[in-house]
């Protein structure tokens, strides 16, 4: 079989969860499906940026994992949107695998649109799911899903060099199940 004859989509995605660890995994699960954002960019000075976006969460590799995709703009707006300012377009997509030996989310986020990849680890803190992790320049980086409900999520990027002691919000989105 060669290269054009696999059906990536078919070996990719998953139904659902990995029933060895379906209740684990739902900490990321409650987030399947489609979703509209309102994404605003903080910058230095109180300057401040908003646009719409759209994030889509699905189940991957054995229903091990799941896979989701971030957009700025929304597709239906891509051909003829501006850059958007601090942020920049985001066009990526999170790999969120469980693993069991530290009770805890190996989170890997890559965005060729922005040339941005990230390491974090994740867990849920009270209602709220944190993630940390750290750049290759040693910011510190928490990106974190708060006022989370079964339609809608506020996800907050924060920002700490590391001989800073304040984190800096860098980016909000307010998410709405389509």
């Amino acid at each position: 079989m060669d290269a054009s004859q696999i059906d990536l989509p078919a070996v990719l995605h998953a139904q659902g969860p990995d029933p060895e660890y379906a209740e684990a995994l739902q900490l990321y699960g409650r987030f399947v499906g489609s979703w509209d954002a309102d994404i605003t960019a903080h910058g230095g000075g109180g300057i401040s940026h908003q646009a719409h976006g759209e994030i889509h969460f699905g189940w991957v590799l054995q229903g091990r994992a799941i896979q989701d995709v971030w957009m700025i703009p929304r597709s239906a707006d891509r051909s003829n949107a501006p850059a958007f300012p601090i942020a920049g377009n985001w066009y990526g997509t999170t790999i969120r695998v469980y693993d069991p030996t530290i009770d805890a989310w190996r989170i890997y986020w890559i965005d060729p649109a922005t040339n941005a990849f990230r390491q974090q680890i994740g867990r849920a803190r009270g209602p709220d799911i944190v993630q940390e992790g750290t750049t290759e320049s040693g910011v510190h980086t928490r990106w974190s899903f708060t006022e989370i409900t079964a339609n809608s999520f506020h996800w907050l990027g924060e920002a700490k060099p590391a001989d800073s002691p304040d984190w800096r919000l860098v980016v909000e989105v307010r998410a709405q199940r389509r």
